[in-house]
Formats: C-alpha cells, sequence, structure tokens
C-alpha cells in the first residue's frame, strides 16, 4: 500500500510539472560582447530579487544567448576572471538582442574588491557562524567551535542544548550525523575546525526540511566551486595538557562539463575529561550512603575523513553527480575511577578502584546519486536523490574493580568484567523534490521521500576474574531495529512588494519494529502526523523588516536510546535505553525585527510534549546503590526567549560583533519518583568578538562569553566563561599563519548539581579547553565562481543512528 501511495505521488509531481512548464511563456536574451579574452568571460543573468537565474559563456566570437526566459524585468552582469566588468537591467517581453557591448579592458585589469563576513550574522530565518573567519576557533575541533556558540551549551554527558532546547538536530552539510550524546561529542572532536566554513542554526524550518529535531544545527564544511582547478592544504599544532594536531587538503577540478571534488583530514587529538563526583542516597529522605569519585578519562582520537564526487553538466537542463563518503575514527579510551565510600554517618567504609581499558573503532560509508533537471531559466527545477549510508562500530572493553576495606587492605580478588560491543546500522532513503517558480512572486515547492532502516546491535558481557570468560547473561543483550518513515510536503511562497507569506505541510508516516532478540519481547509502533509551517515577513522600508514564523517538529528517539541495553562506565554507573520512549512533539512560534539586516532581535516561545530527557536514577544490585543514566518522557517544556545580534564598528580597524540570548526554561513531570511543576529560571548568556585589523597583512581577535545560572529540569548548572585571542598574518601567496590561545582562564568547563527524591549528585567536569595552537594554511590555483549544490536525501535518519 505504501508504494502504491508513494508512486501516484510521484506521479502527480512529473504531471504537474509538464502542466506548468507548458503554462509559462519563454523569450530568449543575446547579445555580443566586444572583447580580446572573451575566454575570461562569464554573464550571469539575475531576476528582479536579485537571485541567479543561470550563467552562460561566450562563444570564440563573443556571442552569448538565454534561452526559456519569462516575461519580467532582469539584471545582467559581466565577469572577467572572477571580477564583475559590466552590468545593466534588460526587461524581456519578446526576444530581445542586445547591441554590441563594449568592456574597458583596463579599467578591471587588477580590481580586487574584498568583504570580510561578519562572524556573527543573521539570513533567511537563520543565525550563521562565519567559522573560517574566527581566530579563535583555529586548530580547534567542530566540536569545540559549537560548545563556545552563542546560546549553545554542554553537559558533563555531552549532551548539546541551544537557548535551553535539546533533542537538538545536528547535520553536517545538510545530511544527518549517525550520533547523539558523547557519541556525537566524539565524531564532532575528530573534525578539523580548518574544514568548516560555517554553522547555521536554523531555529524554525520550514515544511521542506525533515520534521526531526526540535531546531537544526548545520555544520557546513568547506567547497570549492571556482572553474579551474583549485585546492587547499592545512595543518595545525596545539598543545594544552595534551597534544593536538588536525590536517586538510582539498581539491577542486571544474570545467563546462564536469566538477571533480576530493578531500581529506586527518585530526590526531589528545583529550581528557575529569571528572568529580559527590553522590548520596537517601531512603525515605534518609542519608543512607555516599560515593566521592575522582573520575579521570583520556582518550587518543585517530580520525580520517574522506570523501569524493563529480558533478557532469549533461547539457543546459540536466546535471547527473555522485560522492562518497568514508569515515574512520579509532580511539582508546582509558580511564580511572577512585571511589570513597562512606556509610550512613558519613563516616568512611572503604574504597575501590576503577580501571577501564577500551578499544573503540567507528566506521562511516556513504553513497549519493542524485539528479536536478532545470525545467526554466526561472529557477524551476526537479530534484532527486538516492542515499545508502553504513554506520559499524566495534568495542571491545575490559574494567578492574579491586574494593579495599577502611584499612586499605583489598577485600577480595579483582573483578573483570569484559565487554564486546558490535553495531551495525544501515539507511536507504529516496527523494523527490519539484520547484515550480510562476513568476517572481510566486513558487511552490513540493516533493517525497521515503527510507528505511535496520538498525542491528549486539553487545556481550563476559565475567572474567577467574580467567576464565563466562557469559555474563544479565548485561549482555541483542536489540534489531527496523523503521519506514513516508513522507509528502508542500511550501505556496508568494511576494508582494512588500509582504511575503511561506506556508506549507508535511505529512510523515512512522512504521517501526523493535526486536529484542535475548528476551524475545516485539515492539510495534505506527502513526502518522501532521507538521505546518509558516513564515509572514513585511518591509516598512529600506531597513526595518519584521517576521512571523511557527512550525510543528517531531524528535524520535535515537536507536540507541531505545535499546534497553546496559553500557557500563565503570561499576557504579551504566547507561541504559528505554524501548518504551515515545517520540517528542514541539510547537514554536517566533517574531524577528531587523533594522539594516545588520541588527535583529528575536522574540520566541515554544512548548514541547513528552520532552525526551536525560535523567539519572538510583536501582540496587546486589544491595549496592548504582546510577543509571537513563532517557525519559518528561510531561512538557516550556521555552520563552530573546536573541539580540548587535554588529558594532568601533573604529576603522576595530570591528565588534556582539550577541546576547534571554530565556525563560519551565519544566513538568514525574520521573524517578520526584515530581517538579514549572520548574525553571531566568537565564541569559553573552557573547562578543572583536576583531582588529593591524595592517600590512596583520590582524588581531579577542572573544569572550559568559553564560548565566541555568536551571534545566533537575539539574542546577552554575555559571561559564572563557577569553580567548588570536592573530593572524595573510602573505601573498595565498597563505595564512593564524595562532591562537583558548579559554585563557580555564572556566568554560560546566559545574552543575542534580536534585531527586532519593538521590543528590554534585558534579565538576575539566576537559582540556586551555589550549594553544599555530596553524598554516596555503590555498593554490585560481578560477571562476560557480554555483554549488546541495545533493542528499537521507536528512531524517543519521542524527538517529546511534553506535
Amino acid at each position: 500500500m505504501t508504494r502504491i501511495f508513494l508512486a501516484i505521488l510521484l506521479w502527480m509531481v512529473t504531471f504537474f510539472t509538464n502542466i506548468f512548464a507548458q503554462s509559462v511563456q519563454n523569450y530568449s536574451l543575446s547579445g555580443t560582447i566586444d572583447s580580446d579574452n572573451v575566454n575570461q568571460l562569464e554573464i550571469n543573468l539575475f531576476n528582479s530579487e536579485n537571485k541567479l537565474i543561470k550563467t552562460e559563456v561566450v562563444d570564440q566570437n563573443g556571442k552569448f544567448t538565454f534561452n526559456d526566459l519569462a516575461s519580467g524585468n532582469y539584471n545582467l552582469k559581466i565577469s572577467k576572471n572572477g571580477t564583475e566588468a559590466y552590468q545593466s537591467l534588460v526587461t524581456v517581453n519578446e526576444n530581445v538582442i542586445l547591441s554590441s557591448i563594449s568592456l574597458n579592458e583596463k579599467a578591471i585589469e587588477g580590481v580586487t574588491i574584498t568583504k570580510t563576513k561578519p562572524y556573527i550574522e543573521r539570513q533567511d530565518g537563520k543565525m550563521i557562524l562565519n567559522v573560517e573567519n574566527s581566530l579563535a576557533a583555529t586548530g580547534n575541533s567542530a566540536f569545540e567551535v559549537l560548545e563556545k556558540a552563542p546560546g549553545v551549551k554542554v553537559d558533563s554527558n555531552d549532551n548539546i542544548s541551544m537557548r535551553g532546547k535539546t533533542n537538538l538536530l545536528v547535520q553536517i552539510d545538510g545530511k544527518n550525523t549517525p550520533m547523539t550524546g558523547t557519541d556525537l561529542a566524539n565524531y564532532l572532536r575528530g573534525i578539523p575546525s580548518s574544514t568548516v566554513e560555517k554553522i547555521e542554526f536554523i531555529t524554525n524550518p520550514s515544511s521542506k526540511y525533515d520534521a526531526a529535531g526540535t531546531s537544526i544545527i548545520n555544520v557546513k564544511l568547506k567547497k570549492d566551486q571556482r572553474k579551474g582547478t583549485n585546492g587547499s592544504l592545512s595543518t595545525s599544532v596545539g598543545t594544552g595538557k595534551y597534544i593536538k594536531n588536525n590536517n586538510s587538503f582539498s581539491i577542486n577540478h571544474r570545467n563546462k562539463k564536469v566538477n571533480l571534488f576530493a578531500n581529506y583530514s586527518f585530526a590526531y587529538r589528545e583529550f581528557y575529561n575529569k571528572l568529580l563526583l559527590d553522590r548520596s542516597f537517601y531512603d525515605n529522605g534518609n542519608f543512607r550512603q555516599a560515593y566521592v569519585q575522582d573520575n579521570f578519562l583520556k582518550m587518543n582520537f585517530r580520525n580520517h575523513i574522506a570523501k569524493v564526487g563529480m558533478d557532469y553538466y549533461a547539457n543546459d537542463k540536466n546535471i547527473l553527480g555522485f560522492s562518497v563518503g568514508l569515515v574512520s575514527n579509532r580511539f582508546d579510551p582509558t580511564s580511572n575511577n577512585e571511589t570513597l565510600i562512606l556509610d550512613s554517618h558519613y563516616n568512611p567504609a572503604g574504597t575501590s578502584n576503577t580501571k577501564s581499558n577500551n578499544r573503540d573503532h567507528w566506521k562511516n560509508v556513504s553513497v549519493n546519486v542524485n539528479h536536478k533537471y532545470k525545467i526554466d531559466s526561472l529557477g524551476s527545477e526537479l530534484t532527486t536523490d538516492l542515499d545508502y549510508i553504513n554506520y559499524s562500530n566495534t568495542s571491545m572493553q575490559k574494567f578492574t574493580t579491586r574494593n579495599f576495606d577502611i584499612s586499605g587492605s583489598e577485600n577480595a580478588s579483582p573483578y573483570i568484567l569484559n565487554g564486546d560491543l558490535d553495531g551495525n546500522l544501515n539507511i536507504y532513503s529516496a527523494k523527490s523534490d519539484l520547484t515550480k517558480v510562476f513568476s517572481y512572486d510566486l513558487k511552490l515547492e513540493t516533493g517525497v521521500k521515503t527510507s528505511f532502516v535496520k538498525a542491528d546491535n549486539d553487545l556481550q558481557f563476559f565475567n572474567a576474574s577467574s580467567g576464565i570468560l563466562v557469559n555474563d547473561e544479565a548485561k549482555s543483550n541483542h536489540f534489531i531495529y527496523e523503521e519506514n518513515i513516508n513522507a509528502v510536503y508542500g511550501n505556496l511562497i508568494k511576494n508582494w512588494e512588500k509582504f511575503k507569506v511561506n506556508v506549507g505541510l508535511r505529512i510523515e508516516n512512522t512504521n517501526v519494529t523493535g526486536n529484542q532478540i535475548t528476551t524475545g519481547q516485539v515492539s510495534k509502533k505506527h502513526y502518522t502526523q501532521l507538521f505546518p509551517s509558516a513564515v509572514f515577513s513585511y518591509d516598512f522600508n529600506d531597513k526595518n523588516s519584521l517576521e512571523l514564523n511557527f512550525s510543528r517538529r517531531i524528535t524520535r528517539p535515537t536507536y540507541k536510546q531505545l535499546n534497553p541495553f546496559k553500557f557500563y562506565l565503570d561499576l557504579t554507573t551504566y547507561q541504559a535505553g528505554n524501548p518504551d520512549l515515545n517520540p517528542q512533539t514541539t510547537m514554536s512560534y517566533e517574531m524577528t525585527y531587523s533594522f539594516s539586516n545588520k541588527y535583529f532581535a528575536t522574540l520566541s516561545y515554544s512548548k514541547t510534549r513528552n520532552n525526551i530527557t536525560d535523567v539519572l536514577k538510583p536501582v540496587y544490585e546486589n544491595g549496592k546503590p548504582v546510577i543509571v543514566q537513563a532517557v525519559e518522557n518528561l510531561a512538557t517544556v516550556s521555552y520563552y526567549g530573546l536573541n539580540l545580534i548587535a554588529p558594532i564598528r568601533v573604529t576603522k580597524w576595530w570591528d565588534m560583533n556582539n550577541s546576547a540570548n534571554f530565556y525563560y526554561g519551565s519544566y513538568t513531570g514525574n520521573i524517578s519518583d520526584t515530581a517538579i511543576k514549572n520548574q525553571g529560571n531566568f537565564t541569559f548568556d553573552l557573547n562578543s568578538i572583536n576583531s582588529f585589523k593591524i595592517g600590512n597583512g596583520y590582524s588581531a581577535e579577542l572573544s569572550g562569553n559568559y553564560k548565566a545560572r541555568e536551571v534545566y529540569a533537575y539539574m542546577f548548572l552554575k555559571p561559564m566563561w572563557s577569553v580567548n585571542i588570536g592573530a593572524q598574518k595573510k602573505f601573498r601567496n595565498n597563505s595564512t599563519l593564524k595562532f591562537s590561545f583558548n579559554d585563557i582562564f580555564l572556566k568554560s568547563n560546566p559545574e552543575a548539581k542534580n536534585i531527586y527524591s532519593g538521590y543528590v549528585e554534585n558534579f565538576i567536569v575539566r576537559r582540556d579547553t586551555r589550549v594553544v595552537t599555530l596553524s598554516y594554511t596555503y590555498n593554490f590555483g585560481s578560477g571562476k565562481s560557480g554555483q554549488p549544490r546541495k545533493t542528499g536525501g537521507a536528512d531524517d535518519l543519521k542524527q538517529r543512528a546511534g553506535n
């Protein structure tokens, strides 16, 4: 039935495409350019909204032609070697032949116009961090850049939240990442910041986007779409407590028919996480026992990321492309846990020590095949994406625990627990999107998508205390998860002189099956939901505008969160999934005022039901308290916020980018026998980046941020802040030398308290954030600008993959 439904939808898209294509009268625009160097010329045609319609090159006689143009006003621009040499407004209501165009060859030789993007800007409802322009990002990983971003917080378990919202959708180049929590953090730590162009924060995506996630964070990697052969080399070395090294190489070759690209990066980073815990257990309000723990975890990442691909421009209307991506991430975490046990009278009752040695290897292979058909010169197009993605991981774990009495004598033989964890995930996805532009003021977007997912996680634990491996059935687990999601959407965009409307609706049908092989338990869920969205914007004049938008979103549990296995961190702490976890849904509303497209103020409100929340649950095993890091549905979360962006030019040589987030989160629910109602607080974070142009290729940067105290459900986070400095020198050979010193005062690590009815925990996290880095980048090649295009159709799946 599902396949018949999708076949009908695809037939409707094709049918209406043909009808729409026949409904518009098309004309041509042609001309001749008088130039001695016609092979260096490029002609671009823009519509009245200054959107690029088409790019042409001239023949050997200087002639060019634009076909299939609808009636309207256009802006014709001619560039030589990437520098604009001519522009003219042209009205097309019949076939137009322009008179000969003469260029002033001398006037355009050697002209270079540069404009530095601000570190923080807002475009089309998105807040954008231009990472490549930040000196403080030098030598960092993508994760370290993200955790310093305005409004972003990272807790002790590496869970990312933005302006109080959790369960975000994190993407790399529009494709969802395969992990959450610590797994996601470790993946992002392997991506060098030198490969990142910018990070987009999309708080209210339209119906064209997959409905997953409360908001979207999209990490966009650098690309080079210029014609000719171009590339870059980058290397950096830094040190905090441990060494960090990032290296990347990219190359791109483009001619009229083919665009070939390849990139590779390797990162070796040593990282540590020191976690100090004070854990108190209560029984009916009476103190029962406490653990005072000192955990030290060290990891050495060896991360390889490679991607190759090609775009083939078959003709003016058809583009075929494919890409293959490979990721290999090896890391060998070792940890040492020292625990002091206090009895019911707060007296020392003994100590324990747990050492772990793990060998982890994560692999990812992704294949994308895509096709783009240009229906007309107004921007109408039909795109199709086919994706296959595989994620696999292996983890060999060994925990050795020794217990000592108060005198320091060992109580018994060491307890040794070995783990053999294997995971495999396959994703198949197909989607087709139609954009039909009726005129410069009316556009329709519609499309269909289907995806199939199978996750297989087999976790085996063995008691090796006697020297013989004995299967521990209480800890071992085998879980298979299968999912099918079918979606259809439509967006209608209408422009008036000052008013613009974008309304849409997305329908998603979800079918899931969870098979607990170990216990024989099988669970199935089927549901269909609607996801409306709308954007209303009004331009009062050239400087003042107002935008209202809303959207409904869904966050489905990750495959790991649904798997009820036990993943041990030490013998007093383990993670456990929840097969009964329900998806959460969020309604979000925003109002944004813009002045000069430079200063922005955004009021926002959202309400989430069945919020997927990480919690701590005390349980007793063999009479001893153990903490379970679990995931539960919290009844409701309400969020109220004000976001301000205010760049200031202090002098000609001093630019300041400022942002501030003020928000209040309210949490209601009952988890681990602890009821809360409207618990939360007013909080804020401030961010400022100061850029200084010194001259002769030198520049410097001073940045700082402050994040105030925050109440997140059962967690009470203390304030955090950091100060960073940087400097750079640009050389004439297209190379750049950068220096940075991040978190100078080591104040950006979280400290917090978790409070439940039977459990109170205080924790302090220390990470390797105070780092000095030196980097060098060399760019080679030259060519004309081209137009990059986005491919990939598995956008709602990979975030939930879990390892």
